[in-house]
């Protein structure tokens, strides 16, 4: 097993506004587990691989062209504020989208989640396992790359299924607000089950972090 490391120091900075009003850069969140801790399901080199090379890039770029942005701001450039856009949308949707998927996922996961959450899913899907086919077919079809997502619509007050392409953070492609993300870019599996997608999909429910998903449906509805 590989134990956990963080990637940088500089990294683990908190985001957070500082004394004098100016911004930190955004941080890699450590994991709250090891990297080898959701084996066999999603194996250690993957996961450092993930977090220490492919989601630090996503907060590096968004650092970077967040950087440019203001720089762009304060002279008045307004060219460049508009096609800084992409590298924003898809540094910062990266990291937000998987800023919720390390909480999501947990070396004690599996099996059904309970009380309201669980009322939910069978209130607005039929069944756990009618949801659980849905979202699993609803992430196998992405096309290339992005994400399966269940999410919450406040003002229906109801749970949806979507996917988003690329890094589209959920909340501002949909209007919903995200409560458990799937990565189905090839580099969330590829290592360990090669092509085979719906291999992938099936060993994540071992371990899907149902207490973290549930606390989350419980915050949004306050």
């Amino acid at each position: 097993m590989l134990p956990f490391v963080a990637c940088s120091a500089s990294r683990r900075l908190s985001p957070a506004w500082g004394a004098l009003g100016a911004r930190r850069k955004h941080s890699l969140p450590d994991l709250p587990y090891d990297y080898g801790a959701l084996e066999p399901h999603i194996n250690a080199q993957i996961m450092q691989l993930h977090h220490c090379k492919h989601h630090a890039a996503y907060v590096d770029n968004l650092n970077a062209a967040e950087e440019r942005y203001r720089e762009a701001l304060a002279k008045g450039d307004v060219t460049t504020q508009v096609a800084l856009q992409p590298a924003l949308r898809f540094n910062g949707g990266g990291h937000i989208n998987h800023s919720i998927f390390w909480t999501n996922l947990s070396p004690n996961g599996g099996g059904e989640p309970k009380g309201e959450l669980l009322e939910a899913i069978k209130r607005d899907f039929g069944s756990f396992d009618k949801f659980k086919e849905k979202l699993t077919a609803v992430s196998v079809g992405v096309q290339g790359s992005g994400w399966g997502w269940l999410g919450f619509n406040k003002e229906q007050a109801r749970l949806q299924i979507a996917a988003c392409s690329n890094q589209d953070p959920l909340q501002g492609t949909t209007g919903l607000i995200p409560l458990l993300g799937i990565d189905v870019w090839e580099h969330a599996y590829y290592l360990q089950y090669k092509n085979v997608r719906p291999d992938y999909l099936k060993a994540i429910w071992n371990v899907i972090n149902w207490e973290n998903v549930t606390e989350r449906y419980m915050a949004c509805k306050k």
